[in-house]
């Protein structure tokens, strides 16, 4: 009875959760979520079972009193947030910058810009267009939230409007800068052969894939910018984002892909001008004039009036008989 009444005691002191306790467990859930998501796309995967290992060392030699075991254990902990923080710093930094250029994040930014891309798209696509027919190799960076000024640093900066023949002459085989990668900022080109980061990933490239395809995937596993290759020796068109790498495009996908992405609102518009035109419209006859709906039934006053006029002749030929 006294454990009953112990039992009945503790259930009568636990209160209900108030909303701070569900929104507590709310966001401990989506903090747990993103912490699986990090780990599994920036090779944590490993690391982690590493980490359940020692966790499970470290129980059992609390469990049977291993002194020594134990003691490194604890000062291998104390120092191990800080060097997961350097192990992982360029996904963590990576991570910290997405949350920060996140649409929740964007108020800060104007609306009533105009957009700089559409003529640079249309030069874009037609530079790669030439490239692909005549096997020359290409690297496009096109910059879109997080700024790319440690890259471009390791480039010739200039400024200038994109141009497909300018695109040509710096791409050309010859040319002082071919080897590097352009980059485009605000719908302009700020710097020619710039350096790009390797992708962290050599395992898992197809080995046909030659510098620029790396290079290319490097940079979309350290930006949220959009990277076109086209390649010397296959004349394949491909793009990088997103730690991605779509290739055998054509330039017309080529051209819808780049306008999705740096031109949304276009592309909105053009979805309203679509069901615009397949809505119907009021069928209207050869003078111009709608018609109703016995028109549909093939029922109209042309039709009427003749056979009026065939009865008044009949009447008259029967009077004059």
């Amino acid at each position: 009875m006294d454990l009953l009444y112990e039992i009945k005691n503790s259930l009568l002191t636990i209160l209900p959760p108030s909303i701070f306790d569900v929104l507590d467990i709310a966001l401990l859930a989506v903090l747990i979520y993103y912490i699986l998501k990090f780990m599994r796309q920036n090779r944590a995967g490993g690391l982690f079972k590493g980490l359940v290992v020692i966790v499970a060392a470290y129980l059992v030699a609390k469990l049977v009193h291993m002194k020594a075991l134990v003691y490194l254990l604890e000062n291998a902990f104390s120092i191990g947030l800080i060097a997961l923080v350097i192990l992982f710093q360029p996904e963590l930094r990576r991570s910290l910058e997405n949350m920060g250029q996140s649409k929740l994040m964007d108020f800060t930014k104007g609306n009533n810009k105009p957009n700089p891309w559409e003529q640079p798209i249309s030069e874009i696509c037609k530079a790669c267009s030439y490239f692909a027919a005549n096997s020359v190799g290409a690297l496009i960076v096109i910059e879109r939230g997080e700024k790319l000024g440690d890259q471009i640093k390791t480039g010739t900066e200039f400024k200038a409007e994109i141009n497909s023949l300018l695109l040509e002459n710096i791409f050309f085989v010859n040319a002082p800068l071919h080897d590097g990668a352009v980059i485009i900022q605000d719908g302009e080109i700020v710097a020619a052969g710039c350096t790009l980061p390797s992708t962290s990933r050599p395992e898992l490239v197809d080995k046909a894939l030659g510098s620029r395809h790396k290079a290319a995937l490097g940079m979309s596993e350290n930006s949220d910018a959009i990277i076109i290759v086209v390649s010397e020796e296959t004349s394949v068109i491909s793009i990088a984002e997103n730690r991605k790498l779509t290739r055998g495009l054509s330039v017309d996908t080529l051209k819808t892909m780049l306008t999705d992405r740096l031109m949304p609102a276009a592309k909105d518009k053009n979805v309203k001008e679509e069901i615009a035109v397949v809505k119907a419209e009021p069928a209207s006859d050869q003078s111009g004039k709608n018609v109703g709906p016995q028109a549909d039934m093939g029922v109209s006053d042309e039709n009427a009036s003749p056979a009026g006029d065939t009865n008044e002749e009949d009447k008259k030929g029967k009077e004059d008989a």
